[in-house]
């Protein structure tokens, strides 16, 4: 069985080799299907530094070309696959993988002739430093058995397109969770950094400050923001901020809970302190998010 695969994949790269001459062209048969998410229809793609997304099914045939783009390319293969192909060698896409190309590199994948089926999802990050740990890993094709979580958390962002900004940003702090622990999952700081935030999840009530944070996880406070960025995307403040944001629109579906008894239990004193907050990051008021969800409701 493994010797006919094998013999498979030597078949399939032998009719490829690498290029020195490039152009720009995609090409895609009428069979294949693909849902683009564009930083306008998900504004929270900016916080993430990614320019644009998209969700592929492929079938019969489909490529790739560019001479040079300004934005990284990350794809991630969930079943069938595709051919890479670079300046200075031919490397097969198999499912659960990852391949990552900088920005500034030609490169051309197109789906494998043999297969005629890809399904995978593909990423344009922009190229700053939140993207760099990827970049670094002077890898082009990752074993990654994320793919299909990959694929289900980008499917629901889209089904939330000109919908719930919480629940995008949300998800979107999910999938960029997975791609930094690539790095950073098998460090002991990460570990405890994550401990860390379940604590903090667990007791949203507590005036808790970066420093303490920082010293109980037994890091500076400069490793603490350099971690809690490459794990959600957020500066432990901000990491702070959204678990309260996102646990008061859960106590907003309950009824019995006034406006203060949610804000004394998220860890603010002033009620009107909360209702600024919630404003900002939300953009309604707590009263006017709760009416919106009754009416939704009824």
């Amino acid at each position: 069985m493994f010797e006919k695969r094998e013999n498979l994949c030597k078949s399939v790269i032998d009719d490829f080799s690498p290029k020195l001459e490039w152009k720009d062209e995609v090409h895609l048969s009428d069979l294949c299907k693909e849902r683009f998410l564009s930083h306008s229809q998900i504004p929270e793609f900016d916080e993430q530094d990614i320019f644009m997304a998209g969700l592929a099914q492929l079938e019969e045939s489909y490529y790739v070309e560019r001479q040079s783009v300004d934005v990284h390319t990350i794809l991630f293969t969930v079943e069938g696959g595709g051919v890479l192909v670079t300046k200075d060698w031919v490397k097969l896409i198999e499912p659960n993988t990852m391949v990552v190309l900088p920005a500034h590199t030609p490169f051309r994948f197109e789906i494998n002739p043999q297969i005629k089926k890809w399904k995978m999802v593909w990423f344009l990050p922009r190229p700053t430093g939140k993207w760099e740990h990827l970049i670094n890993l002077n890898k082009k094709v990752i074993p990654f058995h994320e793919c299909e979580q990959i694929w289900s958390l980008t499917n629901l962002i889209h089904c939330e397109i000109h919908g719930r900004a919480a629940f995008r940003r949300l998800l979107l702090s999910e999938l960029v969770r997975y791609l930094n622990a690539i790095e950073e999952k098998a460090t002991t700081s990460s570990v405890r950094v994550q401990a860390l935030f379940n604590e903090v999840e667990s007791q949203l009530h507590l005036p808790w400050k970066v420093s303490e944070m920082a010293q109980s996880c037994f890091i500076s406070e400069e490793q603490l923001s350099r971690i809690s960025k490459a794990l959600y995307g957020q500066s432990p403040r901000s990491r702070l901020i959204t678990l309260r944001m996102e646990k008061a629109c859960e106590l907003l579906n309950h009824k019995d809970w006034s406006i203060a008894m949610i804000a004394n239990r998220l860890g603010y004193r002033d009620p009107y302190n909360f209702t600024h907050r919630f404003r900002r990051y939300h953009g309604v008021s707590p009263s006017a998010y709760r009416k919106a969800i009754q009416l939704m409701d009824n």
